[in-house]
């Protein structure tokens, strides 16, 4: 059974429609790897599986719970929209690293004000705090950032803030980790470090959605990838034979100017 089921999403910007008539499944384990052109809907895709914006049509369900029905929907309350988040973690291409606060405080801190709405949280805040914080050194530790744990973001490379990030995503343990071109924000030789991370968690069987413009990576990494232009899924399937061998003309002609630019 799939863990992720995409129908029929679309979302509109005014007059604009930036997604058309989107649909995918995702098995649990896989990793989706997300091609295409700058403008090509699939920042905006993300963004709608993670509620960051509300598709104007189409449903989406992880677990065989449907968690939005464009048909049934009307405004979704905050609180709401909270918790449907909570299915995904979201890697964005340019951190978004709280500054002021330390890796430590920045991987632990949703976990914390989570920790805060429980109603014995009062009563066993330090054991409550200590486990949190436990759980954060671990992550960084994954993350091979375990001597990197009190260093702010000023102090840390464009990877390791990245890789901050990644634990961060981590933290709430979500059903979908999704990545928004990770690598597109660092130096080509701090590209690798994340990269590894990502394919690590890829053996690991880690659900994943990766946005990247990393087409050898997305060939080598993900068990199944979609080519999107224009808003619409061109050609999806074995990432090697949509990479190597694609069967519509506009996959062959993006690879091509991909790869002889």
């Amino acid at each position: 059974m799939a863990i992720l089921e995409v129908k029929n999403i679309e979302k509109h910007f005014g007059s604009t429609k930036v997604l058309h008539d989107v649909s995918f499944s995702l098995e649990e384990g896989n990793a989706l790897a997300i091609i295409g052109s700058s403008g090509s809907g699939k920042t905006t895709l993300l963004r709608c599986l993670n509620f960051l914006e509300i598709p104007d049509h189409g449903t989406i369900s992880v677990k065989g719970e449907t968690l939005f029905d464009a048909a049934a929907s009307s405004e979704i309350r905050d609180k709401d929209l909270r918790m449907k988040r909570l299915h995904f973690g979201m890697v964005f291409q340019s951190f978004n690293l709280f500054p002021q606060y330390t890796a430590l405080e920045n991987v632990t801190l949703a976990e914390k004000l989570l920790a805060q709405e429980q109603p014995d949280f009062k009563q066993h805040r330090k054991e409550i705090l200590d486990r949190i914080n436990a759980h954060g050194y671990e992550l960084l530790k994954q993350m091979g950032l375990s001597e990197r744990t009190q260093h702010y973001p000023h102090q840390l490379s464009g990877g390791q803030q990245q890789r901050v990030a990644i634990a961060r995503a981590l933290a709430l343990k979500p059903d979908i980790l999704c990545f928004d071109e990770p690598t597109s924000a660092l130096d080509p030789e701090l590209t690798g470090e994340v990269l590894s991370v990502i394919r690590g968690l890829a053996e690991q069987k880690t659900t994943m959605i990766i946005v990247t413009h990393e087409m050898a990576f997305a060939r080598d990494v993900s068990d199944q990838l979609i080519f999107m232009d224009d808003g619409v899924i061109v050609e999806q399937g074995d990432p090697r034979q949509v990479i190597d061998h694609p069967c519509e003309e506009r996959t062959r002609q993006f690879l091509t100017r991909y790869t002889q630019g």
